[in-house]
């Protein structure tokens, strides 16, 4: 992302520029044509489809006490409305955080263009990354996903949710396809352009197929497991960005991020090859939401594991970039120093003769000057 200047000058209306520096302004105006629109009775059921989630089951709690319920949901296509909804909210709450926050950062740090892009993007992803680590590990708890990791494929597929799981990855996908809107607010490079896109596509693409292949539940685990390493990495480059000699968060990072490639992998393997694998059911059924077959089984598969083997060769060609920089710079602190002890030796070649003896030239010494004036 490019450096964003303000100018006094007011831009035509609806021009490039005014749109990039009013974009916050316009959207919010947007999204509070749908909240206005629930307080008309002629427009409320067409709003309510955009604010709240939708397809809500309510099924009683146990058959013995038929008169406790509990509101569960499924997906359909009125879900696009919603995502769309809230991927407005999330283009305001960006702008919030760029302006009250990363911005006042900005001015005090005096970053350069590349510090400050990075800033930017590792500050905003931050703060996504923790709420969202944060909030999936609330759920995994209250529903024990943790203490029972069986739930992953048990009762498959997981067709009806609970609104704190539905209502996660609706936000989920709203802030992904929000990243593209924010390419143009931004005025991100061209060259970072593609790297980009691939980089929410791979989001989106994971995201939404867990959302819509009934795997809700491996996807929160694998999510969460993620977003914690990002958060981690990007804090850390946060934190380097203050002080460049702080690079202990990049070890740690290092190593939780192997690790959570073969946690990837093996809740992968153990779910797909192993818990859907034995199920009785495995008849591809689009009414009741069943796609335990070996064909999608081995697609997911392959796809998980294709991302993990793309992402630990990135993490690899990040590495050894550091080693070499690291190495580079070695030679040059040495040879500093090295030019360093020279000059104040040579100071004291100046002052006391070669190599800290006194030099026997007779004209500059105390001696010679003495016999001189007698």
């Amino acid at each position: 992302m490019a450096i964003r200047k303000k100018s006094n000058k007011n831009p035509p209306v609806l021009s490039h520029e005014f749109i990039v520096q009013n974009h916050a302004d316009i959207v919010s105006c947007m999204a509070m044509i749908f909240l206005l629109g629930l307080m008309f009775e002629i427009t409320a059921k067409a709003a309510v489809i955009f604010v709240t989630l939708q397809y809500n089951v309510t099924i009683p709690v146990t058959d013995e006490q038929s008169a406790e319920t509990i509101s569960l949901y499924h997906y359909g296509i009125k879900d696009l409305a919603t995502i769309f909804f809230y991927m407005l909210v999330a283009i305001i709450i960006h702008a919030i955080i760029q302006e009250y926050v990363l911005d006042k950062i900005n001015r005090k740090m005096h970053f350069s263009k590349t510090k400050h892009s990075k800033f930017n993007e590792s500050g905003q992803l931050s703060a996504f990354y923790l709420f969202s680590c944060v909030w999936g590990t609330s759920i995994l708890v209250s529903e024990n996903y943790i203490s029972d990791p069986t739930s992953l494929w048990r009762d498959y597929p997981h067709t009806l949710i609970p609104f704190q799981m539905k209502f996660f990855y609706i936000l989920q996908l709203a802030y992904w396809f929000h990243a593209f809107p924010e390419l143009y607010f931004q005025k991100t490079k061209k060259e970072d352009i593609f790297r980009q896109i691939v980089y929410i596509g791979l989001y989106l693409f994971h995201i939404a197929g867990a959302y819509l292949l009934k795997l809700t539940h491996l996807g929160l685990v694998l999510l969460v497991l993620h977003y914690f390493v990002e958060f981690l990495f990007h804090i850390s480059r946060l934190f380097y960005f203050s002080d460049e000699r702080y690079q202990k968060g990049f070890s740690l990072w290092a190593v939780l991020f192997v690790l959570g490639r073969l946690l990837t992998l093996i809740l992968s393997v153990l779910t797909f090859g192993f818990g859907l694998a034995r199920a009785e059911d495995q008849q591809l059924n689009f009414s009741t939401g069943n796609f335990n077959i070996l064909a999608v089984r081995i697609s997911v598969l392959a796809s998980i594991c294709m991302t993990q083997a793309f992402m630990m060769w990135k993490f690899i060609n990040f590495q050894l970039r550091r080693w070499r920089e690291h190495s580079s710079s070695q030679p040059q602190s040495v040879k500093k120093k090295f030019v360093t002890a020279k000059g104040k030796t040579s100071r004291r070649e100046r002052e006391n003769g070669i190599n800290g003896t006194v030099t026997s030239n007779g004209a500059d010494s105390p001696r010679s000057r003495k016999d001189k004036s007698s």
